[in-house]
């Protein structure tokens, strides 16, 4: 995913800009990385496929181009990003770009915040193109939209800006509608044949892509296949392992009969995956979700996490 975003950026910073693209354009609509793939006991990574332009032609790059960026995560310190930044430098330095490639981010605590001004100063510090992981909703909007006007190319990644004002592409690492159905079929998968009842732990409610695929989720459960399974709550854990794990701990006091939580986030995931395994609960409420495979061999090992999901970063 980190190459195409790159060769996104480095097609569009040396080109006129682009009309701003309708509002009305939905997340599961954007341009498709990779297919998400569900994952057993050794949760295999799902490589990313080539996007296409607008136009349906593939965005090839010209090498050798000068273009000083930013890609800013939703935050510091996950490991996903951590990952994503990685196939960004190695994409940078394959494409040959001679300036600079900067990886920076907000804080947990500060992420709304923090994305905000990141946006705004790479807008006076001569950054040519900019890639977001939103985590603010349509809060970032203004700064992006600024962006755009004084000449930046702003594209967005892993999470879009739900309005789609100032983002000029929006690059889906996964189908937001099958990334739902994914998950009510793990759900139901684990639950077996007769079904129960599960709640979502989530990242944070400003998070585009995460609001997407549980949409996807609650949409995917009207389908009378899923009658057997009740979606009890959604609580959101921020992204933040303390926070998560506090969350999953609550929901077990909740409700007494549920028997899975379904973690569409890496950080969630292993929150709470961790607090069924200190509760000794891992028998009666089982964790699923999104996760990387090498963060979750214990959980699935041991039994508390036997079926996850994710794609490659």
């Amino acid at each position: 995913m980190s190459l195409l975003v790159i060769s996104s950026l480095l097609l569009a910073a040396c080109a006129p800009a682009a009309p701003a693209p309708a509002p009305a354009a939905a997340p599961a609509e954007a341009t498709e990385a990779a297919p998400a793939e569900e994952a057993a006991a050794e949760a295999t990574e799902a490589p990313a496929e080539e996007a296409a332009a607008p136009s349906g032609d593939v965005i090839v790059a010209t090498p050798g181009q000068a273009v000083k960026m930013v890609l800013m995560p939703k935050f510091l310190g996950i490991l996903v990003f951590d990952q994503a930044n990685q196939g960004a430098q190695e994409a940078h330095a394959e494409l040959g770009n001679t300036d600079e490639l900067q990886f920076l981010g907000p804080t947990p605590e500060n992420s709304v915040a923090g994305q905000i001004e990141i946006v705004t100063n790479a807008t006076t510090q001569g950054v040519q193109a900019i890639m977001i992981s939103n985590n603010a909703g349509d809060q970032i909007a203004p700064a992006a939209q600024a962006a755009r006007d004084a000449g930046m190319t702003v594209v967005t990644w892993d999470s879009p800006i739900p309005s789609a004002e100032g983002e000029q592409l929006f690059v889906a690492q996964v189908d937001f509608a099958e990334t739902g159905t994914v998950m009510a079929d793990m759900a139901r998968s684990i639950l077996g044949e007769d079904g129960g009842k599960f709640a979502v732990l989530s990242a944070s409610p400003d998070a585009a892509n995460q609001n997407a695929w549980i949409a996807s989720l609650q949409e995917t459960l009207t389908d009378p296949a899923y009658a057997n399974l009740e979606l009890l709550d959604i609580v959101y854990g921020n992204d933040q392992s303390e926070d998560s794990y506090n969350q999953a701990l609550a929901l077990i006091d909740k409700y007494p009969d549920m028997e899975l939580i379904m973690a569409p986030t890496s950080v969630g995931i292993v929150a709470a995956a961790k607090a069924m395994q200190d509760e000794g609960l891992c028998d009666t409420v089982k964790v699923s979700g999104l996760g990387l495979p090498a963060e979750m061999v214990e959980y699935t090992l041991n039994g508390c996490a036997p079926e996850f999901a994710l794609w490659s970063f």
